[in-house]
């Protein structure tokens, strides 16, 4: 890094600096969760790069000044223009919205040996806890924060030099031959400079394909203070999460992601918002869920209603909660009702072998009859090869690929000294439980698992889970090892 860092803007000054998933998540869980209580945990997958003592003083400088953060009435308006599925009464309530990290975020450092000092190395753990309406929005920020101590203080060797270029001949190779992608790199950039430089690369690799004629876009970005800031659309459905708490707070994980996708649907309505995740148990529990019908009492009320706290039920008209309406199956739903699958626009592949995932998909749809094209949005540690490989191969099945575009983009960096790879931090935080039980995910490779070990094995169980581990699936080695040759 260089002197002039000291000029840049650091650490988290906005609400929207965030992923749009995570304000539509809250969404719901204002309408019928305002009352649980949940906890997040800390992950670093890559356990050999850790912070030293000055970064983790400067992290837990950053993360009190949270504490400051609100929406601006400039924001509210974006969003009232640009997301136009949230609610005025969603809205309200962000517009007062504070996050409390004195009283709901616990940070500790654990020193494992060094030179003691501000260079002491440590492990680092953080607890989140509080009202999952009022502690969902601390996962992005935070994983932000830990990236930028990391680099900051322990991984100095390094610049900004040629960001925006890199970034603007990673569009061209995405574009060019027909890509639609969106940037999704908030979670694990290097810093905010990083990420707004490459979106500067990206808008100018936009231009490009629009004087050539290219048949690949820029869709948006996932970070809805990116995209305020650079007039992009703001990108994004859902995140495992909303599943992880919905099956923890209900223990039925055998209805779970159609319980979950009711939710969804009562939320925004039919065909809003309409990718759906499908791997947090394992793509085939998903599935059967996905082909059932969509009963009578998840159908939301037109109108601002769709998005009412579930405390304010006068409200709610003909929305019944999943949790307490009977789980019906497909043959009991109204004749002219829909499958979620034919309602949702498509789906999105974020673990397990992509390949595998794009002809399970169309077996899929066509067993379910459904003619109309489909996306795919490929999300899973992208670079550009795979891009194009994977386009190709959902084509070739007539599925329409987009992808979801992140680290790969945001914290792409050699070092300095030697011109190898600065490999990234991967590093992840989760809903640990809700309601006082424990809050796993599967995935659709061994190397996700996430949450309490017992759980995730009793799931597994339940579901008649199988087994599956996808040789391109090592999390702690996905971005590259120390001192690769780029």
């Amino acid at each position: 890094m260089t002197l002039e860092t000291s000029q840049l803007p650091e650490g988290i000054f906005s609400l929207l600096d965030t992923d749009l998933y995570k304000l539509t998540m809250q969404c719901c869980v204002l309408k019928y969760f305002p009352d649980v209580a949940v906890t997040y945990s800390f992950t670093n997958r890559t356990p050999d790069m850790k912070l030293n003592r000055a970064a983790f003083n400067w992290l837990q400088a950053q993360v009190d000044k949270l504490a400051d953060v609100s929406v601006s009435e400039d924001e509210l308006q974006f969003l009232r223009t640009s997301c136009t599925y949230l609610s005025p009464q969603y809205l309200h309530f962000l517009s007062t919205f504070r996050l409390r990290p004195s009283k709901q975020t616990k940070l500790s450092f654990s020193p494992i040996g060094g030179a003691g000092g501000d260079d002491e190395i440590g492990d680092v753990t953080i607890h989140t806890e509080g009202l999952w309406v009022e502690t969902i929005l601390y996962e992005i920020p935070l994983l932000a924060l830990i990236s930028e101590a990391y680099f900051k203080f322990c991984d100095r060797d390094w610049t900004y030099a040629g960001q925006v270029d890199k970034a603007h001949q990673k569009g061209v190779q995405l574009l060019e031959p027909g890509c639609i992608f969106s940037e999704f790199g908030s979670r694990r950039r290097r810093d905010y400079h990083t990420q707004d430089l490459v979106i500067q690369g990206l808008r100018q690799a936009q231009d490009d394909a629009n004087h050539n004629g290219w048949k690949g876009k820029l869709t948006g970005t996932s970070n809805v203070h990116f995209a305020m800031k650079h007039g992009l659309t703001p990108i994004g459905t859902v995140a495992h999460e909303w599943f992880m708490g919905v099956a923890a707070i209900t223990n039925d994980y055998e209805n779970a992601n159609e319980i979950a996708l009711r939710y969804w649907v009562a939320t925004f309505g039919e065909g809003v918002l309409g990718i759906a995740l499908t791997d947090t148990y394992g793509t085939p529990a998903f599935l059967r869920a996905f082909k059932k019908k969509i009963p009578s009492f998840t159908t939301a009320t037109p109108g601002p209603a769709t998005t009412l706290p579930s405390t304010n039920t006068d409200s709610l008209a003909t929305t019944e909660a999943p949790v307490s309406a009977p789980v019906e199956h497909s043959s009991t739903g109204k004749p002219e009702s829909k499958t979620y699958a034919q309602v949702f626009t498509g789906v999105r592949q974020d673990s397990g072998d992509p390949l595998n995932f794009i002809k399970m998909m169309r077996e899929f749809y066509d067993e379910e009859g459904i003619k109309e094209k489909k996306l795919i949005v490929f999300s899973d540690s992208l670079n550009v090869d795979l891009c194009l490989k994977y386009k190709a191969a959902a084509e070739a099945q007539g599925l329409q690929p987009t992808f979801g575009v992140g680290t790969f983009l945001t914290n792409d960096f050699v070092q300095q000294s030697t011109g190898k790879k600065s490999v990234p931090l991967n590093i992840v935080i989760k809903i640990a439980s809700a309601s006082g039980r424990a809050a796993v995910k599967i995935s659709d490779n061994i190397g996700k698992n996430t949450g309490d070990k017992a759980t995730v094995a009793d799931v597994k169980r339940r579901l008649g889970y199988e087994e599956k581990d996808w040789a391109g699936g090592d999390e702690k080695t996905r971005w590259g090892k120390a001192g690769e040759t780029t």
